[in-house]
């Protein structure tokens, strides 16, 4: 069956950096787009980035353009989401969407 695991949430200061890594499984990962959510508490899940499947484009949210790169190696069928000049309001929970399923999400908090 599919699988998304993501990884490489936790604590950060303001300005500082994560990788986040989701590993696919169960799909023909190289065939699809893979995008990376994130929901805030209280408010609704939003998308942050998606790549094509040859990871020839992308596209991001506002919010993050500039800051935030997401990337693909399909030999290893993980999406990664590096995240750099994080601020307070990048505090979430970011799921890994692909093949129309979820993983389980990671925590990122960004606070002093």
């Amino acid at each position: 069956q599919v699988q998304l695991v993501e990884s490489g949430g936790g604590l950060v200061q303001p300005g500082g950096s994560l990788r986040l890594s989701c590993a696919a499984s169960g799909f023909s990962f190289s065939s699809y787009a893979m995008s990376w959510y994130r929901q805030a508490p209280g408010k609704e899940r939003e998308s942050v980035a998606t790549i094509r499947p040859a990871g020839t484009r992308t596209d991001y949210a506002d919010s993050v353009k500039g800051r935030f790169t997401i990337s693909r190696d399909n030999h290893k069928n993980t999406v990664y989401l590096q995240m750099n000049s994080l601020k307070p309001e990048d505090t979430a929970v970011y799921y890994c969407w692909g093949e129309g399923h979820w993983g389980q999400g990671t925590q990122v908090t960004v606070s002093s």
